[in-house]
């Protein structure tokens, strides 16, 4: 596994982007630099749910700004996480593929939940450790996340579909700030946070509360300054706060002891948010913490090159929960990978063909029939804790290529599947026994888009179910749109 001595964690939220560098000691992390920019993702996404010019100019100046700070860095050591914003704007991919090429490094896309794991991480590791449960609020621009956990450990994440940015917009859009229009964000608030109340998020299933990122930041400073509190955030100091701003009127015009200006725009979408959280979970105090999403990707980036990936903890959490053929999934695996040394694979994509090696009968805890696209299916759309969407999707193809025909997948000649496709699909076939026979000597040369398969002509005289089989899948492959031909020689 490739050691660091420097990690990267890019955080490009709905509200702002965060570069955060540490230094690696051993299983410790030392923060090195950090640089936040107010992008405003979230403020960009028209009525059509698609990023206007101005946004994503904003966030590719910054890409470029944060690449120059990661010049020389290796890919492993650097992991960008894009959450909210892009989860919802239909022309996200376009957009990616320019900010990808701005960063010089490959951007995830994370399902909310994942959002929700990596604040944890972050938070609970600028926190002393404590053994009773705490609940992590992070108001974000587009998304709000609601985790609670123990230690370093999350048990429960739900993400609700409410940011101060996106709040800030739909309600004081005209700058006005008055009674009913921050009534109707607060009540809007707080039928989005009925989602998480009850026994789990509700009073008395956390010993403490705590906020994180910049809208409970911003709101602690303005409690402390104006002698609400000791720095956290309390319910008297957010009514306090809510009066304040009705009397003075206008987003423009808002003068308040410990609010930063680059905060101003988005602060009221953020309190209604925070009152309704409060109100409805019963929250009289909520500490700050330090850490954030951020400083959970470089925890989770030392956990992946400590070999104590997530992901691989997901694959076997899942390999459990669909009570998945052990045995099995280890022989095509075996299989598959050896097939794939002939073809030049990339470490990452090794991983990945691995990974869907090992669930490619999930599907069959559903119905034996077309189970490789029941399988799919739950890849796709299954909360997978340390996968990004991106990964989660390929995994799916993979799985739903794994039978039937080729024709159907819908890929261009030239897509980087066909290899990883092709092994997978050997590798099956030779395991359809599901047995530990000894297999002959395979061979698999690929060359000019042609691969050619070698087999003791002898072995399969004696096996010609497989040799039938093999055929087949010869001609399924002359017959694809792919850039790979199949040949049995």
């Amino acid at each position: 596994m490739q050691t660091y001595s420097t990690l990267a964690a890019i955080d490009l939220g709905s509200n702002s982007f965060h570069l955060q560098v540490g230094r690696v000691e051993g299983e410790q992390l030392f923060y090195l630099d950090a640089i936040k920019e107010s992008v405003r993702l979230a403020g960009g996404l028209n009525a059509n749910k698609r990023l206007d010019g101005a946004s994503q100019r904003r966030a590719l100046n910054c890409l470029a700004r944060f690449s120059e700070r990661l010049q020389g860095m290796p890919a492993g050591a650097v992991r960008a996480v894009g959450t909210s914003a892009l989860r919802v704007a239909k022309n996200a991919p376009e957009f990616l593929e320019k900010a990808r090429a701005a960063l010089g490094f490959e951007i995830e896309i994370v399902a909310g939940r994942e959002e929700a794991r990596l604040i944890y991480l972050g938070v609970s590791h600028s926190l002393p450790l404590d053994p009773e449960p705490r609940l992590v609020v992070d108001i974000g621009g587009g998304s709000t996340e609601c985790i609670i956990g123990t230690g370093y450990e999350a048990q429960d994440r739900e993400s609700l579909r409410m940011g101060c940015v996106v709040f800030s917009n739909r309600f004081f859009a005209s700058g006005v700030i008055d009674k009913a229009s921050m009534k109707a964000a607060e009540i809007a608030a707080r039928i989005e946070t009925r989602l998480v109340t009850g026994p789990v998020f509700g009073k008395g299933a956390w010993a403490e509360a705590v906020g994180s990122s910049g809208s409970a930041r911003a709101l602690g400073d303005i409690c402390q300054q104006n002698g609400h509190s000791d720095g956290a955030i309390t319910l008297d100091g957010l009514r306090w706060l809510r009066e304040r701003l009705i009397k003075l009127g206008n987003i423009d015009q808002l003068d308040v002891l410990g609010l930063k200006p680059d905060r101003r725009p988005v602060i009221v979408g953020g309190l209604a948010i925070m009152l309704a959280l409060f109100e409805e979970l019963g929250i009289e105090r909520m500490a700050v913490a330090q850490g954030a999403m951020r400083e959970g990707i470089l925890w989770d980036l030392i956990g992946r090159v400590h070999d104590r990936d997530m992901r691989d903890i997901t694959v076997s959490q899942f390999q459990r929960r669909y009570q998945v053929d052990m045995a099995q999934a280890r022989r095509v695996e075996t299989q598959a990978l050896a097939l794939f040394q002939a073809l030049t694979p990339s470490p990452e994509a090794e991983r990945r063909l691995a990974w869907a090696m090992r669930l490619h009968e999930i599907g069959i805890s559903i119905a034996h029939s077309g189970f490789h696209k029941h399988g799919a299916y739950i890849l796709e759309n299954a909360d997978m804790p340390g996968f990004s969407r991106r990964d989660q999707t390929f995994m799916a193809l993979l799985v739903r290529a794994s039978r039937g025909g080729l024709d159907k997948l819908g890929l261009a000649p030239s897509a980087a599947e066909w290899p990883l496709i092709l092994c997978l699909r050997l590798a099956l076939l030779f395991n359809m026994s599901r047995s530990d026979a000894v297999l002959p000597a395979i061979s698999l040369n690929c060359e000019a888009g042609v691969c050619r398969l070698s087999l003791p002509a002898d072995w399969l005289k004696d096996n010609p179910l497989t040799r039938a089989v093999l055929d087949d899948e010869v001609r399924d492959w002359s017959k694809a749109a792919a850039g790979l031909r199949l040949e049995l020689i």
